[in-house]
């Protein structure tokens, strides 16, 4: 690899400061919440942004009206391996009524600082991706193989009509490693996820006014008892591989101060966290039906199939109770020592001047698509301020240094001798 073209890329990425804070403002501008799953018009955006970039050869994807997804396709000078770089275009609704001090869509820059719904999650990492594409994309020559950009709608539903559709459909949706600019921070390359399981948990009982509870059987008590079970599934124990375990304590002291204390303790347990609860309908008289709904995250160890197992035996002797998996996917990460990781890492050491964490995701994102079809894969991205709320922002510094270790590790991976 030549040296003297990774310093210029770095230069490139510098100089293209502002024109990345202006492609985050371009996605940013245009509404994408879900629900209701509806990415038609910042596809369209983000497909004239693909189309800026000499040589892209670009596809839309649309399972289902108005859930649109994009692929790019940049080629390089030569056959070989192919590079993923996955974000996804929807966001978390907009909340006008929340207290913003700035509009939810204007993008505006103030004090370092970029404002918008979704420029964290994720269309800040988009634009670093589209950015590092459109930078390799000048030095084709230098580089073997493709560069395949995956602007996936339906994220926040689960991804199975937007990344999931286009993995099952598109060939080259899939490649030899993928780098994911999902919310995080770059000073934590994250190798793996937990896996979700949400359930639903009904109650029913037989009416009674409450002076009479003798005369009838409370669902809510039914409910409580179920949920106590419910909860007793964070004591399972199970073996997660060394491998995982040796990386979250060794980041435990880069990533925990960013990410919050006991970070490293819920990415190796069970956690039952239950959401909603419903029963009811006044305080005298004895409820007939309760409803519960839980979101259950599962480390690497552990698989759905046996929480599944474990509340069928606890709930099925319970009375007036039933329980159903609303949606489920399993833990997944790639070998932390896994050349992507590792290049990650080594850059993003290099661009902050710091070694940064290597640690498994809390939280879910489309990585888990590309790992189900063995497809190795890394997320890093910005580090997310007010996510989902009011006034939610990136820093410009992080816009540049994401955008930065995305150019270099592309370039470093497509360009080293197979």
């Amino acid at each position: 690899m030549s040296k003297n073209l990774r310093q210029a890329l770095a230069r490139d990425v510098e100089a293209a400061r502002d024109a990345l804070i202006a492609t985050t403002q371009r996605l940013v501008a245009v509404a994408s919440p879900n629900p209701p799953s509806d990415t038609q018009e910042v596809a369209a955006v983000a497909e004239a942004l693909l189309r800026e970039i000499p040589g892209m050869e670009v596809e839309r994807i649309e399972p289902e009206p108005r859930v649109a997804s994009l692929i790019g396709r940049l080629r390089g000078a030569r056959p070989g391996r192919r590079l993923i770089f996955n974000g996804h275009l929807d966001t978390f609704p907009l909340l006008e009524q929340l207290p913003w001090t700035v509009p939810p869509l204007g993008g505006v820059l103030r004090d370092g600082k970029l404002y918008g719904r979704g420029v964290c999650d994720m269309k800040g990492g988009m634009a670093c991706s589209l950015l590092a594409a459109s930078l390799l994309a000048r030095h084709r020559d230098a580089w073997s193989g493709e560069i395949v950009l995956t602007l996936a709608g339906d994220e926040e539903n689960m991804g199975s009509l937007g990344t999931g559709y286009m993995m099952k459909h598109v060939p080259h949706a899939l490649g030899n490693a993928n780098i994911c600019g999902d919310v995080g921070s770059p000073r934590v390359v994250r190798f793996g996820e937990k896996g979700l399981m949400w359930v639903e948990v009904e109650a029913t009982g037989s009416p009674a006014h409450g002076a009479h509870v003798h005369r009838g059987t409370n669902a809510i008590d039914r409910l409580r008892t179920a949920l106590d079970r419910l909860k007793d599934l964070e004591e399972i124990p199970f073996q997660a591989p060394p491998v995982v375990s040796e990386a979250i304590a060794r980041a435990k002291p880069i990533s925990e101060p960013l990410s919050g204390a006991g970070e490293a303790d819920t990415l190796q347990r069970v956690t039952v966290n239950i959401g909603t609860i419903e029963g009811g309908t006044s305080p005298n008289l004895v409820p007939t039906h309760a409803i519960a709904h839980a979101d259950i995250r599962l480390p690497v160890g552990i698989t759905t199939d046996v929480l599944v197992a474990r509340l069928d035996e606890w709930l099925a002797p319970l009375e007036g109770v039933s329980w159903r998996a609303i949606r489920r996917f399993e833990p997944s990460f790639t070998p932390p020592g896994h050349e992507i990781v590792q290049r990650t890492a080594r850059v993003a050491a290099e661009v902050l001047g710091e070694t940064p964490a290597v640690n498994m995701r809390v939280g879910g994102s489309d990585s888990r698509w590309y790992r189900q079809y063995d497809v190795p894969t890394v997320v890093l991205g910005l580090t997310p301020f007010n996510m989902g709320g009011a006034d939610e922002y990136v820093l410009v510094d992080e816009l540049v240094a994401v955008a930065k270790i995305h150019t270099l590790v592309a370039y470093d991976f497509l360009s080293a001798e197979q």
